[in-house]
């Protein structure tokens, strides 16, 4: 059966790298009781496989991960093993059972939505962010980008690859999130294995457009979800997947 998790990183674990957040889920499963499945051969490991590795400092409430199990509790059991033996900044929010069709994770990511916001003081005004996304975005038929490839440079037209750009605030049900009334920019980039664009060359590229001083320190990237392209638009990677309501694996 294969099993699509999603989960939360944030707080100190944003600075831990993708390598070392594969090994932290290893660990986590044995450590949870997850009847994961092992490859065979000479060196058996889990089967496990990520959607979008994300980039060190980081935060992000929509990261994916796929298991194999040969058998698994409800989801509302395994939430609860898996979140007991979490570190401060991980929290795992989703369990399904995969239906048959489904693509792997790491195949099936299509898009994500960024909120990017100032983490000290604020570089432009509500007023201003909203006028220099209409001069760099709506008003702008290409957006050219020099991307670095492993070998190269190459110059691209992001504009197809930027879904959205708008200003943003967030707020939380919680008072007392590091989010709560942070304000900055809403990014939906293009994230498929072919053609994507990191939110970092966007912001880049959005303050030297303008001749402005790019910090990036300044500012706070923090990824909201990822979704997978299907006939009816784009849906979150767990919707693909149905909740486990009894031990012996029955999903609604």
């Amino acid at each position: 059966m294969r099993i699509r998790i999603k989960f939360r990183k944030n707080g100190v674990m944003r600075f831990v790298g993708h390598l070392d957040i594969m090994r932290y889920f290893q660990k986590a499963m044995r450590r949870a009781d997850i009847d994961i499945a092992y490859s065979e051969g000479f060196s058996p490991h889990q089967i496990m496989s990520f959607a979008a590795p994300l980039g060190v400092g980081i935060t992000s409430d929509g990261e994916y991960l796929d298991i194999e199990v040969k058998s698994t509790d409800s989801t509302e059991v395994s939430l609860r093993a898996l979140n007991a033996v979490m570190a401060d900044g991980m929290e795992v929010s989703e369990y399904v059972a995969l239906r048959q069709e489904a693509k792997k994770a790491m195949t099936a990511v299509a898009a994500a939505d960024y909120f990017v916001y100032f983490k000290k003081n604020e570089d432009f005004s509500a007023d201003e962010i909203r006028e220099m996304i209409r001069g760099y975005y709506t008003d702008r038929a290409q957006i050219a980008i020099t991307k670095q490839t492993k070998k190269s440079e190459k110059t691209i037209d992001a504009k197809p690859l930027i879904y959205q750009f708008a200003p943003w605030a967030m707020e939380v049900a919680e008072p007392n999130t590091e989010l709560d009334g942070c304000r900055g920019f809403f990014l939906q980039l293009c994230t498929g294995s072919t053609d994507n664009i990191k939110p970092e060359l966007v912001l880049r590229d959005f303050y030297e457009f303008f001749g402005k001083a790019y910090d990036p320190f300044n500012l706070q990237i923090h990824r909201l979800e990822i979704y997978e392209q299907t006939g009816d638009g784009l849906r979150p990677l767990y919707q693909a997947g149905d909740r486990i309501v009894s031990r012996d694996g029955a999903a609604v």
